[in-house]
Formats: C-alpha cells, structure tokens, sequence
C-alpha cells in the first residue's frame, strides 16, 4: 500500500487532502514539501495528476511574496531553453545542481557547528565561489556542446540549400 497523501483538487480550484479530511492552501501544500512528506495533486474532475502544476504555483507564490531567488534572466533562459534544448538533459541538470548546492549547504553548516570560532561568513563566500565556478564551467560545457550541435545543423541546412539551388 502507497504512503503518498492524495490531495484532490476540485473545479473551484480547492484543494482537499484526503488524509486529513480538510481543505487545505498552497502554503499548506509548501508545509508538506518542507516536511518532505510524499503527495500527489490528482484534479478531481479529470483525475490527472497535477502535482507539478501546483508545486509551480507554489513556486510562483513565493517568487511574488517571499524572498525571490529566480532572476528574470534566469526565467526567461529556462523558457528558451523549453525549445532549444533536450527536456531531459535540462530536469537531470537543474536538478542534479540543486541536489549539489543542498549537499554543499548541508555539509557547510556542519563545518560551522564542529568548528565553531570560525568565520562562518567567509566559509560560507569561499564555498559559494567554488560551487559558482563548478556551476558556471559545467554550463559553459553544456553551451559548448548545444552551440557545435546547432552550428552542426546550420552548416548542413546551408549546405543542403546551396545544393537545392545549384539543381533547381
């Protein structure tokens, strides 16, 4: 038997956790992330699941009110890359980068708590410099190999137009 918490939303954009027989918001639905407890969103009229749809929302939610850590740039190059990259690729790495940065962030405050009387401040700044640099290398590697796979395609675009208009 499954552990997931089902939360059913309804047409009237409610949403209901089954387990604990009440309506609930998004900064319920935040809680439950927080405390990482296993749900699913399952529309109520369709019966799709649209965990990720509202997990967006909440996302959204705590751009528009919270402390932001989106950049514009940074939104607008996740929609470019919606049509210029592999989705796949894109999920493993975004997600693989921030499961990086929640490991160093973990093994930082344990640095701190076992060294106390260090500078925590410049800890933290000499860590965050090296991840940015692993972070910015791994990305200029993947821009590498998007660019040669695109200059790729454009020489053979132009190759096969230049031989269209040789025999036409």
């Amino acid at each position: 038997m499954s552990n997931t918490r089902v939360i059913k939303k309804y047409p009237n954009r409610r949403l209901y956790d089954t387990e604990e027989s009440r309506y609930i918001t998004l900064a319920d639905i935040k809680d439950l992330v927080m405390n990482k407890v296993d749900f699913e969103v399952i529309d109520k009229k369709s019966g799709e699941d649209i965990t990720r749809t509202i997990l967006l929302q909440v996302i959204s939610e705590q751009e528009q009110h919270g402390d932001a850590i989106m950049t514009e740039d940074f939104l607008a190059q996740i929609i470019r890359a919606y049509g210029s990259v592999v989705p796949d690729f894109m999920a493993r790495y975004l997600e693989q980068s921030m499961s990086f940065f929640m490991k160093q962030q973990k093994f930082l405050q344990g640095q701190v708590k076992s060294v106390v009387g260090t500078d925590p401040i410049s800890a933290m700044t000499e860590l965050t410099q090296k991840n940015f640099a692993r972070l910015q290398s791994l990305q200029e590697e993947m821009l590498k190999g998007f660019s040669a796979d695109s200059d790729a395609s454009a020489d053979n675009d132009a190759d096969t137009s230049d031989d269209h208009k040789r025999t036409g």
